[in-house]
């Protein structure tokens, strides 16, 4: 029989589990408590839990230095991963220091990711914009324009398209046209799972999906017509001068593998067939294919735009597929925290079988974002030597991966804010 002590500290550091952590390390800068008095503590309980972090949560929580705060369990399995302002890794020496990650080099503190990213955004969108103009028949070309200029769409296949282009040493210049045409590509894809006879969902990023505004026939055709869309714009678009036609046909054949039966149509297939069970391989296999791939395509494009050697882009293909995959294991996570989000509509699926919560369970879900984290960083610490800073933002995207640490908002939705701002001001200063 348990004692009543060591199921507390097993509840406890249960409820504090590694994602969390971060309002641990919040709360102790709060309190102003000593990391020197707890560190001791946990070292000595770390037996009872299955890692240090777990440790550590305990102790902090049953310290004498305070009382246990009275908040009920569930409260701290709602929140999302925080961005913590520096490193978190609880391993400790014989020392008691704590050594730097093996899996990442020191990164300067003045690297703002968000910074790097919504730097691009605007001129992605003004590329997308540009490329699809409405003309005859206007009804496919607006289908076309409102998933692929939607609101809320990060970009997340564009941008890192250019920063593994720039990583080699590439121009940017040369890797805009693929970077926007694998956000048409992307585009294209989610407008097919939207679809009532795939993931049947009715909203896209809270919006109505394409399908819903438009139809079932209109949303069909403007996804077809998006993919030979994004080929023309890389062919059309790329600049002779900067990248050898032999680079740009290689970057076509990675894009059609990722699309058709060997990448994301494969994966969308066995996310639909009802086989897809509880083993782990069941369901990877399925988020590599359809998410994986994806993320892959966009590091390997740029890197092959940039002039990437061939071990240079086995780095990068495993560095983007397991990127891929670990968004996505937590967007599941995130998705199980907000118990009911399945059935308000908020994430707008309806039917999916690929979800490593479901099948797997939180605790095996949250090793897994432990792992491909891991793993991620370690297929591109081949880079730091060579490149130096250059590979800063691959590291950082896997740090937003998990921690989601600021929201990418669109240029032409902050652009519309802002005018709409500007007019209110004016007007109540007329008056």
């Amino acid at each position: 029989m348990e004692s009543n002590s060591y199921q507390r500290e097993r509840e406890i550091a249960m409820y504090l589990y590694c994602p969390f952590f971060g309002r641990v390390l919040a709360f102790l800068q709060r309190v102003q408590i000593s990391c020197d008095v707890l560190l001791p503590r946990s070292r000595s309980l770390a037996p009872l839990y299955p890692n240090e972090a777990m440790a550590f949560s305990a102790t902090v929580f049953l310290s004498p230095k305070f009382s246990l705060p009275k908040v009920s369990p569930p409260s701290y399995l709602i929140s999302k991963f925080r961005h913590s302002s520096f490193p978190i890794r609880c391993d400790f020496s014989s020392d008691g220091t704590v050594p730097p990650s093996p899996s990442q080099p020191p990164l300067h503190s003045s690297f703002d990711l968000r910074a790097y990213w919504t730097s691009m955004i605007s001129q992605i969108e003004a590329d997308l914009d540009a490329a699809i103009p409405v003309a005859y028949p206007d009804q496919i070309y607006e289908a076309m324009r409102y998933s692929v200029l939607a609101d809320g769409a990060k970009r997340a296949a564009p941008i890192m398209c250019i920063a593994t282009c720039e990583l080699v040493g590439g121009d940017r210049s040369t890797s805009f046209p693929t970077a926007c045409a694998l956000e048409m590509i992307h585009s294209a894809s989610l407008i097919h799972d939207d679809l009532p006879c795939m993931d049947a969902a009715p909203l896209r990023r809270a919006y109505p999906s394409n399908h819903t505004v438009f139809g079932i026939g209109l949303a069909l055709l403007a996804g077809d017509a998006l993919f030979p869309l994004a080929f023309r714009h890389i062919v059309g678009r790329t600049p002779n001068s900067l990248v050898p036609p032999e680079a740009v046909l290689r970057v076509i054949v990675e894009i059609a593998r990722t699309v058709g039966s060997t990448g994301m149509a494969a994966g969308q297939m066995l996310d639909i067939l009802p086989a897809v069970g509880n083993e782990q391989t069941d369901v990877m296999t399925v988020l590599e294919k359809k998410f994986g791939k994806m993320a892959e395509c966009s590091a390997v494009c740029g890197g092959l735009l940039g002039g990437a050697g061939k071990v240079e882009i086995e780095a990068l293909k495993r560095y983007g597929k397991a990127l891929g995959v670990l968004y996505e294991v937590v967007d599941d996570i995130l998705l199980e925290e907000k118990r009911g989000i399945w059935s308000n509509g908020q994430s707008g699926k309806m039917r999916s079988n690929a979800s490593v919560v479901m099948a797997l369970g939180m605790e095996r879900a949250m090793e897994i974002v432990g792992e491909l984290k891991e793993k991620a960083k370690n297929e591109i610490n081949v880079f730091g030597d060579k490149y130096g800073d250059r590979v800063l933002p691959l590291y950082s995207f896997v740090d937003y991966a998990v921690e989601r640490g600021f929201v990418v908002e669109s240029t032409r939705k902050a652009a519309a804010a802002a005018t709409a701002t500007t007019t209110e001001n004016c007007n109540s200063g007329s008056s």
